[in-house]
C-alpha cells in the first residue's frame, strides 16, 4: 500500500447529503405532514382489511402495508441519520423522541394487527390464494413465511399493541438512547496538557502506534475513562435489555436465549450452536497460534517484553508498508480498484455512493462512534456513517460498509419488505469487499515484509470477527443468564467480561496460563463501549458466520471463477427472499453440515495463519 503522506492537507472530508429524503431539516413541518398522511393511510388500511384477509385480496393488502411501512421508515431513518451526527443536539434528541412516539402509536394502533392476522390465516385459505385466486402473491412468499414462523410466539393483539405503544416511553429504547449519547460525549486526555479526543480517535491512536508503552497508555486511558459513570450507565441499560429479553423469551415461549434471534435469521438453533462449538474447538487454538506469532514478531521488531491486551491490534513494523495517514481520496481509489478487479458492477455502485455524497466520513465530536450502512428504503438509501481517521483499518471499514451498500442496492428490487437479508447473510457482501481489497493489496506487494505485514493485519481482522465476536456472544450468554437473579451491576459485568475473555484467549501468561498474552491489565470495563449488546442482543455471532462463509466463498471463487460473480450477485440480489441454506447451495456449500464450521475455520483462518507463519520463518522472525 502506498499511503498519501499529505493526507492532512486534503480538502475537508465529505459529509453526507440527506436532501434525498425530501425534508429540509429535522424540524421541517413537512415531516409532520408526512406522518399525518401516513396515519390517515394506516387508519384506512386497518378499517379495510382487519379481520377480512381470508376474503379480500391479500396481495393488495401487503402492497398497501408495504407502502405505509416504507413511509414510516423514511421519517425514522432521516431522524436517525440526522441525530447520529449531532448527538450533542438536545433539541434534535427531543424531536427524534417525539416523532418516535408518534410512529409507535401509528404502528400499534393501525398496523400491529396485520402481521398477527397473516400468521393466523388458515393453511388451506393461503394455499388457495397462492394456487388459484392470487398467483401473484408468490412474490411476497418470503415475507409471509417469516410472519407465519412467528405464530407460536405471538401474543394477543391487545398485548402486542401495548408493548409497541409503550416502548418509546418505558421500554429499553430510552435507556439505550441515553447510553448512546453519554458514550458519544466521552472525551479522553492522554497528557495533562494535551487535547481531549473522542473514543474513536483514541482507539485509532492506540491501534496505529508502533510504541508499546504508548499503546498501553491509550488502553489504560480508555479503560479508566469507561469506569465509573459510563460503565454504570451501560450496566443499567444492559440490565434493562437483558430483563426485557428474559421476559419476552418466557412469555413468547422461545426455547433458548438465542432462539428469538435465530428465528429472526431463519437459522436453526443447531446450526448456530455448531458454529459456536466450531469456533471454540478450532478457532481458539488458531487464535493462540496467531498471537504467539505476533508476539514473536513484535519482540524482534519493537523490543516487546510482554504481550499486553493493548498490543492485540498493534501494527507490524517490519518495513515495506508505511503507517502514515492515508488520505480519503487514496482510500476511495483503493476500494474502487479492489472492487473493479472482482466486480465492475459493485465498483460502479461504490463510486456512485461516493459521488452522490452518501457517506459521512470524518470522526467528529458529537458523532456516533463506529461505522454502519443504513439501507433506509429503496429509492432513497443507502447511506454510510464512518469515523475515518486515515488508518489502514479505516480503508477496510470503507470496503466493508460499501459492501453493505452494494448489497442493499442489489436487493432493492425485492421491495421494502423483503430487501433486508437475514443477519446470517447480511455481512456477506461487506466482508467479501474487505477480502477482495485485501487480496488485491497482497498481489501488489513488492516484498515479503510487506506481504507479511498485510497478512498479519488481515488475520487481526478475521480473529476479531470470528473469535472475538464469539467471545462477545459468550459474554452476552453469561449476563443474560444471570439477569434472572436480579439487576446487573457494573462489577458483575466486569467479571463476566473477564471470564469470557479468558475462555477464548486463555489464562494470562503472567499467571502461568496458556495465553500468548502475558497480561489482561486495563481490560475489565471494555464491555461498556460495545453498542450491539444494547441494540441487538445475540447479533454478534453473525459476524463469525459471515466471515467464515465468505472465506469459504473466496476459496470457492479461486477454484471456480467461471460464473462466480453472477452467482454472488444473485445471492445478494435475493435480499431476504432466500434463507442461508438456499442462498449458498449454488456454491456447493452446506452450513447445516456439522463439520462445515470446523472445516471453514481451518481453511480460512488456518490458511491465513499458515501463510503468515511460513513467511515469518523465511524472514527469520520465528524458528
Amino acid at each position: 500500500m502506498v499511503p498519501d503522506a499529505k493526507a492532512d492537507e486534503t480538502s475537508p472530508l465529505p459529509r453526507w447529503d440527506l436532501s434525498r429524503f425530501g425534508f429540509e431539516h429535522p424540524h421541517h413541518e413537512a415531516i409532520d405532514k408526512h406522518l399525518d398522511e401516513t396515519a390517515t393511510l394506516a387508519l384506512a388500511f386497518k378499517a379495510k382489511y382487519e379481520g377480512k384477509l381470508d376474503e379480500l385480496s391479500l396481495l393488495s393488502a401487503i402492497e398497501e402495508y408495504e407502502e405505509i411501512s416504507s413511509r414510516k421508515t423514511l421519517v425514522s431513518s432521516y431522524l436517525h441519520l440526522s441525530y447520529d451526527t449531532s448527538l450533542d443536539d438536545d433539541s434534535l434528541k427531543k424531536r427524534k423522541g417525539a416523532l418516535s412516539q408518534r410512529q409507535s402509536e401509528i404502528y400499534g394502533d393501525f398496523l400491529e394487527w396485520f402481521s398477527l392476522d397473516v400468521a393466523q390465516l388458515d393453511d388451506a385459505v393461503l394455499a388457495n390464494k397462492y394456487e388459484t385466486t392470487e398467483p401473484g402473491l408468490v412474490k411476497y412468499k418470503a415475507f409471509i413465511d417469516e410472519l407465519r414462523r412467528q405464530k407460536p410466539h405471538n401474543l394477543s393483539k391487545e398485548v402486542e399493541r401495548a408493548l409497541t405503544v409503550r416502548s418509546p416511553y418505558v421500554g429499553t429504547r430510552p435507556l439505550v438512547s441515553f447510553f448512546d449519547k453519554e458514550l458519544s460525549l466521552m472525551r479522553f486526555k492522554l497528557d495533562v496538557d494535551g487535547d481531549e479526543v473522542n473514543m474513536e480517535v483514541l482507539l485509532s491512536k492506540m491501534q496505529s502506534s508502533n510504541d508499546a508503552e504508548f499503546r498501553a497508555k491509550c488502553l489504560k486511558t480508555l479503560n479508566d475513562g469507561l469506569a465509573g459513570s459510563i460503565s454504570r450507565t451501560a450496566a443499567l441499560s444492559l440490565s434493562a435489555v437483558a430483563g426485557g429479553w428474559l421476559i419476552e423469551n418466557r412469555e413468547r415461549k422461545y426455547e433458548s436465549l438465542r432462539s428469538r434471534r435465530n428465528l429472526d435469521n431463519n437459522c436453526p438453533d443447531a446450526v448456530v450452536n455448531s458454529l459456536l462449538d466450531g469456533v471454540r474447538e478450532a478457532g481458539v487454538p488458531l487464535c493462540k497460534r496467531f498471537y504467539s506469532l505476533k508476539k514473536g514478531i513484535l519482540q524482534k521488531t519493537q523490543g516487546l517484553e510482554k504481550l499486553r491486551w493493548s498490543d492485540r491490534n498493534a501494527p507490524i513494523d517490519i518495513g515495506g508498508v508505511s503507517n502514515d495517514k492515508i488520505s480519503w481520496e487514496r482510500a476511495v481509489e483503493l476500494v474502487e480498484k479492489g472492487y473493479s478487479k472482482f466486480s465492475p458492477t459493485m465498483s460502479e455502485m461504490f463510486m456512485k455512493m461516493v459521488n452522490e455524497k452518501r457517506i459521512d466520513v470524518p470522526a467528529t465530536n458529537g458523532k456516533k462512534g463506529g461505522a454502519y450502512c443504513a439501507g433506509v428504503v429503496p429509492g432513497v438509501g443507502p447511506f454510510q456513517l464512518l469515523n475515518f481517521d486515515g488508518t489502514k483499518q479505516d480503508v477496510a471499514t470503507l470496503a466493508h460498509e460499501s459492501g453493505h451498500g452494494c448489497h442493499d442496492i442489489l436487493a432493492y428490487k425485492q421491495g421494502y419488505l423483503q430487501y433486508h437479508p437475514p443477519l446470517t447473510l447480511a455481512e456477506t457482501a461487506s466482508i467479501f469487499g474487505e477480502m477482495i481489497v485485501f487480496r488485491d493489496l497482497i498481489a501488489e506487494s513488492s516484498t515479503k515484509e510487506e506481504e507479511l505485514t498485510l497478512l498479519m493485519s488481515k488475520i487481526d481482522d478475521v480473529v476479531n470477527s470470528v473469535v472475538r465476536q464469539c467471545s462477545f456472544d459468550r459474554f452476552e450468554e453469561l449476563l443474560h443468564s444471570a439477569r434472572e437473579n436480579g439487576d446487573l451491576s457494573a462489577d458483575e459485568l466486569d467479571q463476566y467480561w473477564m471470564k469470557a475473555l479468558r475462555e477464548y484467549y486463555g489464562e494470562e501468561g503472567d499467571a502461568g496460563g496458556d495465553s500468548p498474552f502475558d497480561s489482561y491489565e486495563d481490560t475489565s470495563h471494555l464491555w461498556s463501549y460495545v453498542p450491539h449488546f444494547h441494540h441487538v442482543p445475540f447479533y454478534v455471532y453473525s459476524y463469525a458466520f459471515a466471515d467464515l462463509v465468505v472465506g469459504t466463498l473466496y476459496n470457492n471463487f479461486l477454484t471456480n471463477k467461471d460464473g462466480f460473480e453472477g452467482r454472488l450477485l444473485d445471492l445478494l440480489s435475493a435480499g431476504g427472499t432466500k434463507d442461508f441454506a438456499d442462498a449458498l447451495s449454488p456454491f456447493g456449500l452446506d452450513p447445516t453440515n456439522p463439520t462445515f464450521w470446523k472445516d471453514a475455520i481451518n481453511a480460512h483462518l488456518g490458511g491465513l495463519v499458515n501463510e503468515a507463519e511460513k513467511i515469518a520463518k523465511e524472514l527469520g522472525y520465528i524458528e
